[in-house]
């Protein structure tokens, strides 16, 4: 019979090893350390490790460069996490503004939840096939649990693009598609999964064994459930999902004031990077921290 080996994602340590056997033939720059970059790659298989070499040189490349550098690789992170730049793609000024709005409001909301990744960089070019613009976090250290807070927390900085066009404009766009069926995904976790619902109990309703019977009032790898416990689920989906929307949107109105000058200086540069943040950000990490 056939075995399946199941390989999970290498740790910091691991990911340092492969980045070792895939620069191989690559000149890093004097100064390249590859535990650095392995710490900005946490969530990457070997995989995309070996891409990630490629990319990097290839960045190298376009530089005319004859090194690679620490700065190549994350240009390369960035074009494995949010795509290619697209910037034939032009937005209208109502456009490019709505976007610039949208995208500091998660930049704010990561910013100001303590504990949270830090805010790489945040750019109004589109990138890939849908996105018009990006916010990036790097994680600094591999994660293998998450309380509910932080998830939470993890909800609000994905909504926190929706509460800003909410906030700013007094209008909803389609520009919050895919953080709002990230933020559905977690929130249904939390309350199917991971027993975080205190009224459902501490029932896991979406086992990981998968099944293949169709039985009537089964979700798929799910335990059966009566109508009533499928409405109590959506509502504690819908009411995690909304209080952290409420949540977002009260914090980006306390900061109402910042959110307009780092939105207008987006609009300027078209892309902020982490030091550019922090400066611009001070008094918010100052908040943070203080809580």
């Amino acid at each position: 019979f056939d075995r399946q080996v199941l390989v999970d994602r290498p740790d910091k340590k691991g990911r340092a090893d492969i980045l070792q056997v895939h620069v191989r033939k690559v000149k890093l720059a004097t100064g390249v350390k590859l535990d650095e970059v392995a710490g900005i790659t946490a969530g990457f298989s070997g995989a995309d490790l070996a891409n990630l070499a490629n990319e990097a040189a290839l960045a190298a490349t376009r530089r005319h460069a004859d090194e690679v550098t620490l700065a190549d690789f994350t240009v390369a992170v960035e074009r494995i996490v949010a795509g290619l730049e697209r910037r034939s793609r032009v937005l209208n000024a109502s456009e490019r503004r709505a976007v610039a709005f949208h995208e500091m409001g998660h930049a704010l909301v990561a910013l100001s939840q303590p504990g949270s990744d830090p805010v790489h960089k945040v750019s109004i070019i589109p990138r890939g096939i849908g996105a018009l613009g990006y916010t990036i976090q790097r994680p600094t250290e591999d994660r293998f649990l998450m309380t509910r807070e932080e998830l939470e927390h993890k909800i609000m900085v994905l909504l926190g693009g929706r509460a800003a066009e909410k906030l700013v404009f007094g209008h909803l766009s389609t520009g919050a598609a895919d953080d709002l069926a990230k933020v559905t995904d977690i929130a249904r976790d939390m309350v199917t999964r991971y027993g975080m619902d205190e009224a459902i109990g501490y029932v896991s309703w979406e086992p990981q064994r998968q099944t293949m019977l169709d039985v009537p009032g089964l979700e798929p790898g799910g335990c059966p459930r009566s109508p009533e416990t499928q409405q109590h689920i959506d509502d504690a989906v819908r009411a995690i999902v909304m209080g952290c929307f409420e949540r977002a949107t009260a914090l980006l109105q306390q900061h109402r004031a910042l959110l307009e000058r780092c939105a207008h200086e987006l609009l300027a540069k078209e892309t902020l990077d982490e030091p550019a943040l922090r400066v611009l950000t001070a008094e918010l990490r100052g908040t943070a921290t203080a809580r």
